[in-house]
């Protein structure tokens, strides 16, 4: 199989060649009359989303999930070039997350989508914050302290493939849960916090090494200085996932972040909820009691409330965002969805780059400055095409 198209970063189209699930070779000669893309087509490694709760209708820690609707969510991420990502089972009840950890794991046992396309599980609670405001719109009564045997449960459940914690360090035992974590190879992530800043940087001491979604799970009004944003920020030892919906960030605070922590420490992420891709509307009990409302612009909110329960834009919206809000061009946006992800999850060797050798994961899309999203083209996965418009 061959691929026609420019490589994000370079000038001319090149002729990219698909060998046994690798990229085999990379040349600007001749221009194939059977190749996918074209000369207008942008190339890129697999665009890699971090946070992902869920997509059309399905959610991740649903109690009626099944290894189908699992593997379903494939196809929708697909459609919008995402090729790899971390499904994210958010604060539930025990039995809850680890049912869904169980069937995200059989998933990848039955499905080659799945098995390609998760590099790891992401838990995003249940040890963080109790109050309002850090706590966001996870359920109060599933938050609590730190538990390192429940955490192995979770593990198990996964089958290993827990690459992502996201806690509060505040939580009673959560230093000495983040070392031992961290000791296990996993990714420890400070987020729906309320935490001092020292308590921050003894859990930067401790082992953790990103911010979920950096800016957001946070109190509405907290002091000038200091507080956890400016020392989460002022970090060279945390990556920053940051949500550039245009909603969660508003333009100005997302430059800001671009310019506090640089192009390579940002990871871009969606966060997307359960009902990104439907349409606009007041979906069910998805969080808490009253559900939530999707609105025409893509915001995602708990319904009949100003305040946001997710988001629901895919990174094809974030990429184009990076670079009409912050310093960024696509050069830079398509490394905080790309390379960044690899180098933090340790998957250099084999993506986040298009070389010789690399897995034959791609992205490739049509883009034009001012456009509001990506025009995905074709997502590319193992080396098979498993969308194309």
């Amino acid at each position: 199989m061959q691929v026609l198209g420019r490589i994000v970063g370079t000038d001319a189209p090149v002729t990219i060649t698909l060998e046994g699930g690798r990229i085999g070779s990379i040349s600007t000669n001749g221009t194939p009359d059977d190749a996918i893309g074209g000369d207008d087509v942008w190339v890129s490694a697999g665009i890699c989303d971090v946070q992902v709760n869920g997509v059309g209708g399905i959610s991740y820690k649903a109690k009626d999930l099944t290894v189908e609707k699992v593997v379903e969510t494939t196809e929708w991420m697909y459609r919008i070039g995402t090729a790899k990502w971390c499904p994210t089972v958010t604060t539930s009840a025990a039995e809850v997350a680890t049912q869904g950890l169980r069937l995200l794991a059989k998933a990848c046992e039955e499905s080659e989508n799945a098995n390609a396309s998760f590099c790891g599980f992401h838990v995003e609670g249940p040890y963080i914050a109790s109050e309002d405001g850090p706590r966001g719109a996870h359920p109060l009564e599933h938050t609590r302290d730190p538990d390192w045997d429940e955490f192995q449960r979770y593990q198990e459940a996964a089958n290993g493939k827990i690459v992502i914690f996201t806690l509060a360090p505040e939580r009673d035992g959560a230093l000495a849960f983040i070392e031992k974590v961290a000791a296990t190879g996993v990714i420890v992530s400070i987020g729906h916090t309320g935490a001092t800043p020292d308590r921050i940087r003894e859990a930067v001491s401790a082992g953790a090494k990103m911010s979920t979604h950096l800016g957001n799970g946070a109190h509405a009004l907290i002091p000038r200085h200091p507080n956890y944003i400016w020392e989460q920020l002022a970090s060279d030892d945390l990556w920053a996932g940051v949500i550039p919906d245009s909603h969660h960030l508003p333009p100005a605070v997302l430059k800001s972040f671009y310019r506090a922590k640089r192009r390579d420490n940002i990871c871009v992420v969606s966060d997307i909820a359960s009902v990104a891709g439907l349409p606009p509307g007041v979906y069910g009990n998805t969080v808490g009691g009253g559900g939530v409302e999707l609105a025409e612009n893509g915001r995602l909110s708990l319904a009949g409330t100003p305040y946001l329960a997710g988001a629901a834009l895919f990174l094809d919206t974030g990429i184009a965002n990076m670079v009409a809000y912050t310093d960024a061009d696509l050069v830079d946006s398509i490394q905080m969805a790309t390379a960044n992800p690899a180098k933090l999850l340790g998957l250099t060797d084999t993506a986040g780059s298009v070389n010789e050798g690399k897995e034959a994961t791609l992205s490739l899309f049509r883009w034009r400055d001012g456009d509001s999203k990506l025009e995905t083209v074709a997502t590319i996965v193992g080396g098979r095409v498993v969308y194309q418009s």
